[in-house]
């Protein structure tokens, strides 16, 4: 009886023992496959969506209407399918939808869309081109605040749709916490209701921003608010309050709670987060659109024209309207409804101006994708095969998501944490690998898959703030910076290969060489960036050493040091004109450690400049918010940032006078006029030599230092992983997740 008891108990815990496992380790019937991510901001929304992190639930739980292949060109016949060569191999690229472009004698451009017929969401229902309408009317929404641009094109009678309506919260903000006056789009008690919520959420905006200092270790849980201030570089007293805090931020952006302005300071908690908490159910009031004038009921450039066919037509020709069409279709049943669609009586599935029904979705996405979502708890992201996915059902039944840090996602894949992930690729992540595969960048443990990163690395500076005089575009002020930009260009290549090796390269416009418009070594006029003197005559030989450049781009900056102004005797400078200085500084995101491809590279700068009597001061910012908010609200002087490319590289954002990121500060009409040229065409070679001329005026103000194009890597687990089951020939725009469905693990 003992015995039997003892055989009975020990089974009984080898049963609890596999039903604790099964919960918390991988079941061996269904694989699945687990994929490290940065942390989410938990909005999976195909509308809200802002974050890379949060956009990979999105990628695999949406499809879209307009697919792109390997070099980002768009698919335009994807019901087929189109075979287009890359790299010497043939590849066929399948969508969702034909599209047809026309550009027409009046200068109008038509699309005419023609969904597949086969298409169908995650929960059964069909795909129709009412779910695509129902998508595109949200989008061009006059309360749409999410991160797509949609609206911004020349869409006929998109301009008309959008006007006459705004919402309630952008009236009372616009109107400020001491402008009440009676009016029809709210009441007395709202506003006042607002502002106190806008104080009280501004105080729990603050916190979650202590919050992030402690568990970055820039504060302990004593410190004060005034400390955590100080990392964002602001100056408070000691006894300072969350409220005196939170007031800086609004000195800086207004009462602007867009990501551009109040939201772009996040720690754990969004300012518009902070406010839904504080308003609860009436913040759905605020955000509603209410009606300021003549509006017109429907965008007569969006057409039906069948069940699985519309038409969008544009009033002109714009570059980069087509990469806007790819947008995901979204189920009208599920964000909108059905009730509430007729196309003919100008209903397109919800109440125009108001989104509430879209947004209570945020956190819950529903689409075609090749996923499903399950849920999202302890920073795991769940997922499921969709059975009805275009493409066929994934061979992998399960993808989890999960959230890590940086350090973790290479160790991760040796210890069976995670089947791929995505370190920043430098020299120290390659010899970890290395030493992981016995000495191979590939191995029995790791796979490597190789990629340009979409984007590059640069060092800017701010015109107003490195001037004479203050004359932003006067010669004087570009030779200043010139004469600073030569002597941290020549160290580029030093530096980069100290921290990335072979893993990066120098480049020398502000572009990434990713884009098909870069300039290319072989093409006619291509320079070094920064290397003629302030007469135009080359500054290096071939055969010059290392050190004899150095010595020439010091000799160089003396003579741009002097065209500004400044005294020079006896080969230093003595005195600096009016509104210039002999001493300016940098900001780098180095961690407080150094730890950046730029920072030896400035580091070194600094050194040879004091040669000349110029002081440049390296500032490690150690976290990257505090960086930010010094270039962003005009502060900064220099600092070190990398650039996230578009597909189409339009350079009005960053560079154009009313760039939403000209952070730099450049006004210059001719280079206005040069970027707007360049959106009125689709023949990329006339546009390539517009942009290249756009971008030597860049390089003539000398408010940007081009610096690195480096490759991203994604890290896969050989031994759990089918890696022959990978998507070959990884670029920027098209990685793993564009053919999730064909992989499989061992």
């Amino acid at each position: 009886m003992k015995t039997t008891k003892r055989v009975i108990a020990i089974l009984l815990a080898a049963l609890m023992c596999l039903a604790v496992f099964a919960g918390c380790k991988r079941k061996t019937d269904d694989k699945i496959l687990v994929v490290a991510t940065n942390h989410f901001e938990a909005k999976f929304s195909p509308f809200f969506a802002a974050s890379a992190e949060d956009m990979h639930i999105v990628d695999m739980t949406q499809v879209s209407l307009l697919s792109l292949d390997r070099v980002g060109a768009p698919v335009l016949k994807g019901i087929e399918g189109e075979t287009r060569p890359y790299n010497g191999t043939d590849y066929t690229y399948f969508g969702t939808s034909d599209i047809e472009v026309t550009e027409n004698d009046d200068g109008t451009v038509t699309y005419d869309i023609k969904l597949r017929e086969d298409l169908k969401f995650s929960d059964g229902e069909p795909i129709t081109i009412d779910d695509a309408i129902f998508s595109i009317y949200v989008y061009c929404d006059p309360t749409y605040d999410g991160s797509t641009t949609l609206y911004s094109q020349p869409i006929k009678g998109l301009e008309e749709y959008r006007s006459g309506m705004e919402s309630r919260v952008s009236l009372i903000l616009a109107a400020g916490p001491d402008g009440y006056k009676a009016n029809d789009h709210y009441t007395e008690d709202q506003y006042k209701a607002f502002w106190e919520a806008f104080d009280k959420a501004g105080e729990a905006f603050v916190n979650g921003i202590k919050e992030a200092c402690i568990g970055y270790e820039l504060n302990t849980e004593e410190d004060s608010i005034a400390a955590c201030a100080a990392n964002w570089g602001y100056e408070l007293p000691e006894d300072a309050t969350a409220a005196d805090f939170f007031q800086k931020f609004v000195e800086a952006y207004g009462y602007d709670i867009s990501d551009n302005g109040i939201n772009c300071e996040k720690g754990t908690l969004s300012i518009t987060d902070a406010l839904a908490a504080e308003l609860g159910d009436a913040w759905a009031d605020y955000q509603a659109g209410v009606q300021t004038g003549k509006t017109a009921p429907n965008i007569t450039g969006i057409e039906k024209t069948g069940e699985y066919s519309m038409r969008i037509t544009a009033t002109e020709f714009a570059a980069n309207m087509i990469y806007q069409i790819a947008i995901p279709i979204a189920p009208l049943h599920y964000y909108g409804s059905k009730d509430a669609y007729n196309y003919d009586n100008n209903q397109f599935g919800f109440t125009k101006g108001d989104l509430s029904s879209v947004r209570a979705k945020t956190t819950k996405p529903l689409g075609a994708g090749a996923y499903t979502f399950k849920e999202f708890t302890d920073g795991i992201a769940y997922l499921e095969a969709n059975p009805t996915y275009f493409k066929g059902e994934p061979k992998t039944k399960y993808l989890n998501f999960r959230e890590t840090t940086d350090d973790d996602k290479v160790p991760g894949i040796k210890s069976g944490t995670f089947d791929i992930s995505d370190p920043s690729y430098s020299k120290d992540v390659v010899k970890q690998i290395q030493e992981y595969n016995g000495g191979n960048i590939t191995g029995s443990v790791i796979t490597t898959k190789l990629y340009d990163f979409l984007g590059y690395g640069y060092i800017a500076l701010n015109s107003k703030n490195v001037s004479v005089k203050g004359e932003i575009d006067s010669d004087a002020s570009k030779n200043l910076r010139k004469a600073i930009a030569t002597v941290i260009a020549v160290y580029r290549d030093e530096a980069i290969d100290s921290y990335y090796g072979e893993t990066a390269s120098v480049i020398n416009y502000p572009i990434s060489s990713t884009s098909w418009a870069a300039p290319q070594v072989t093409d006619d006029g291509y320079t070094v960036a920064y290397s003629v003197d302030v007469n135009g005559n080359p500054i290096y030989t071939d055969d010059m050493t290392a050190e004899q450049r150095y010595e020439a781009a010091l000799q160089a900056a003396l003579g741009f040091f002097e065209a500004a102004g400044y005294t020079v005797k006896n080969g230093k400078l003595t005195a600096a004109p009016e509104g210039a200085k002999l001493k300016y500084q940098v900001n780098i995101g180095a961690g407080g450690n150094g730890d950046h491809p730029s920072f030896l590279l400035l580091k070194t700068a600094a050194d040879a400049l004091k040669k000349i009597g110029f002081e440049l001061v390296v500032n490690d910012i150690t976290q990257a918010a505090d960086l930010y908010s010094t270039y962003q609200s005009g502060t900064a002087e220099m600092w070190c940032a990398a650039w996230g490319a578009s597909v189409d590289p339009d350079m009005y954002q960053v560079y154009h006078s009313k760039g939403t990121t000209n952070y730099y500060g450049i006004y210059d009409q001719k280079l206005d006029k040069l970027i707007l040229k360049a959106r009125t065409s689709s023949d990329q070679n006339f546009r390539k030599n517009l942009y290249r001329q756009a971008m030597e005026i860049v390089m003539d103000w000398a408010v940007e230092i081009p610096i690195y194009q480096r490759s991203e890597v994604y890290t896969v687990s050989t031994e759990r992983v089918n890696v022959d089951t990978l998507t070959p020939d990884m670029t920027p725009y098209w990685s793993w997740m564009n053919e999730v469905e064909t992989i499989e693990m061992n």
